[in-house]
């Protein structure tokens, strides 16, 4: 690609919410980038839809975390729940109100945070954002790198000083740092759907976040503006293709709440949880943020929070070397911070979230209601236990690395 031009200092792979707000950062840094997009246009399909308190006040000085809050739904508590008896444990996110100036959930779309960073990112004149455009090459020398682009207007070659993947969990850029991409793929598929159907008005004391357990399995209930997103955690010896019949699906919704009338559906999709974590974030003067670097199970909505961590320590590691002089080796204090409070914080507690909710013994299951009912009962360990499960004491580790 020795043809290419140098037209920006730093080049993103990707364009969600990742991409964008590393956008967005090293834009109002003064740092020009160009972002290259492999979709059309903003996807707006069911993904992540829950942002923890320390992003809510990481976004806040952008304008993101206003927009969020006039398009999402304050949660102010979670729940663990066995289903249909209701006996629950609730855990109560004002007492993190001295650690954070959100404290709490807040439900919101995924493509909803998107708009909010592009819509933001149009007003800046050092980014571009291009959709359409898939990056299909890339490689680096000493001093900069490079991307091939199938865009529109042909194939293109462009060159910055750095090239991010924030290009999801097939990353090029990751392919193209030849880094392994280890880990596992669990067994189970889950079946994803939302219903406009008022769950709230039948179930009694139910939060906008609640896990349940129901017998022989599990299912998920969050609160989005206006619907409901079912997480169904279907029979293992029925097909996928069998259990996303209309059928199979009105069953497992009359299991939550029998109706006599049928559930309308508006939207459905199986997906397949992975844990996966490359074994370095940066080689040279390639990167990875969010999905290209690391994958975990959706328990406890901590991946697209954990990209977004990886954004803003990703910006100021680049800011740093493009404004301050700092040298390459910069790139691996990112991954110092970073990488290990993946592996041992998100991966591993979703891990142990999935873990428990897949526990089908009744009597274990009710000794682990206790458990989380004496901690919810105990404001000194509840506090503990929401630092842990809302992201922030990974926040301060990773802050404590040097």
């Amino acid at each position: 690609m020795s043809n290419a031009r140098s037209d920006c200092e730093v080049i993103i792979a990707g364009g969600g919410p990742v991409g964008l707000c590393l956008a967005l950062l090293l834009s109002r840094a003064g740092v020009s980038v160009r972002v290259f997009e492999a979709e059309p246009a903003i996807s707006l399909d069911l993904r992540a839809s829950t942002f923890h308190p320390p992003t809510l006040d990481m976004l806040e000085p952008f304008g993101v975390t206003a927009d969020l809050v006039a398009r999402g739904l304050v949660c102010p508590h979670w729940q663990i729940r066995l289903h249909p008896d209701g006996d629950r444990a609730v855990f109560d996110l004002s007492v993190l109100a001295g650690e954070t100036r959100h404290p709490y959930r807040l439900q919101c779309e995924q493509w909803k945070l998107s708009e909010s960073l592009l819509a933001h990112l149009q007003k800046e004149g050092h980014a571009q954002v291009i959709f359409g455009a898939p990056v299909t090459e890339v490689a680096q020398d000493e001093n900069g790198a490079c991307v091939r682009v199938q865009s529109a207007a042909g194939v293109e070659t462009h060159r910055a000083r750095f090239v991010i993947g924030a290009d999801g969990a097939r990353s090029l850029v990751r392919k193209a740092m030849d880094l392994p991409f280890e880990g596992e793929t669990y067994p189970e598929t889950t079946l994803l759907v939302t219903t406009l159907f008022p769950f709230e008005e039948h179930l009694e004391g139910l939060s906008n976040v609640t896990y349940c357990w129901k017998k022989d399995g599990n299912f998920s209930l969050l609160k989005v503006p206006g619907r409901w997103r079912v997480s169904i955690y279907p029979r293992e010896d029925l097909s996928i293709e069998e259990q996303l019949s209309e059928e199979m699906i009105e069953a497992s919704l009359q299991e939550i709440v029998p109706r006599a009338q049928a559930y309308e559906v508006n939207e459905k999709r199986p997906y397949r949880v992975h844990q996966r974590i490359v074994d370095k974030y940066n080689r040279g003067r390639l990167a990875l943020a969010g999905d290209a670097a690391h994958l975990n199970s959706p328990s406890g909505g901590m991946g697209l929070n954990g990209g977004v961590h990886d954004a803003f320590e990703l910006a100021a590691a680049l800011v740093d070397m493009l404004r301050h002089g700092a040298p390459l080796e910069r790139l691996d204090l990112y991954d110092r911070k970073r990488r290990p409070i993946a592996r041992d914080q998100i991966i591993a507690q979703a891990d142990r979230n999935r873990a428990r909710m897949r526990e089908k013994d009744p009597e274990k299951r009710r000794e682990m209601l206790a458990d989380l009912q004496a901690i919810v009962n105990d404001r000194q360990r509840l506090h503990a236990y929401l630092l842990r499960s809302s992201m922030i004491e990974g926040l301060r580790q990773s802050q404590a690395i040097t």
